[in-house]
């Protein structure tokens, strides 16, 4: 029985091989490069869209074309080269390592250089957030038109066009931000709300701060609104538009504003304020 199972786990997913001669330093994304965390990307786009509420979150974030990749090791799934990779981009921990397919990607060198994030004006990231007004709501998601290879490579699989949280902003700011709330709760200069109440917190607000705890981003968008990626699960969700205060008195039924994040299980009960754009 024991021999039947290994047989099956190596005829879904082939044998794995880093220790490659010629294999590239670098990489360089050409287009919009899906970036899993796994290397069964065949498996991953075989079917529908992926649902994070079934437990569906192969994909850690899409990586914008210049985006460089240092080479960590090669394999293959089904016939197709696959290179596990580390990236400034997306410098953080992971236990199963990232991936991407070699079809989206081209050699380079160490001297290539990073891919050149310009934040753009208040009123352009403004536009940009939006723009995905309405998307739907993708896990690792941050274009959302979507992306045209994954189609052409993966017909059957989900070309996952829409946001999540954190990758509504990216876009927005063309990858200047950090791609994971777990940098965005430290991201630039804490606004102190400890103690105030949802109208107070709200008189403090600029545009562009953002509302955030390990999980998930609110973005101001101007003095009365505040924009955001929801999961909803199941089937509903997306980037929608909502009252500032409202949302903050909701919020704050289950979480209580921070002057920074606290560590442990507080953080589950907690949210901060942070104030990074200066232009």
């Amino acid at each position: 029985m024991k021999k039947l199972l290994l047989l099956l786990i190596f005829s879904l997913f082939p044998v794995t091989s880093y220790a490659a001669a010629d294999l590239p330093s670098h990489l360089v994304a050409q287009v919009p490069t899906p970036v899993l965390n796994t290397l069964a990307f065949s498996a991953s786009f075989s079917h529908g869209r992926l649902d994070p509420c079934r437990g569906d979150r192969p994909i850690e974030f899409v990586a914008l074309p210049g985006t460089l990749f240092t080479v960590q090791g090669v394999s293959h799934d089904h016939g197709v080269t696959i290179y596990r990779v580390t990236t400034k981009d997306y410098p953080y921990p992971s236990k199963t390592g990232y991936f991407v397919d070699s079809r989206f990607v081209r050699a380079a060198d160490s001297s290539t250089p990073e891919r050149a994030a310009k934040l753009p004006g208040r009123a352009e990231i403004q536009e940009g957030l939006l723009a995905s007004l309405g998307k739907t709501y993708v896990w690792g998601g941050n274009v959302r038109e979507g992306v045209d290879l994954v189609e052409k490579l993966y017909p059957q699989g989900d070309r996952l066009a829409g946001v999540d949280c954190s990758g509504l902003l990216y876009q927005a700011t063309d990858g200047f931000t950090p791609r994971n709330t777990s940098a965005l709760i430290s991201y630039g200069n804490a606004l102190p709300v400890a103690g105030l109440t949802a109208r107070e917190v709200a008189r403090k607000l600029e545009p562009l701060d953002l509302i955030v705890w390990k999980g998930h981003v609110m973005i101001v968008l101007d003095g009365e609104s505040i924009i955001q990626s929801t999961m909803g699960c199941p089937g509903v969700g997306g980037v929608g538009i909502s009252p500032t205060v409202e949302t903050l008195e909701k919020l704050m039924k289950t979480r209580k504003p921070r002057d920074s994040y606290p560590q442990g299980s507080a953080g589950s009960k907690s949210f901060v304020v942070r104030r990074w754009f200066r232009q």
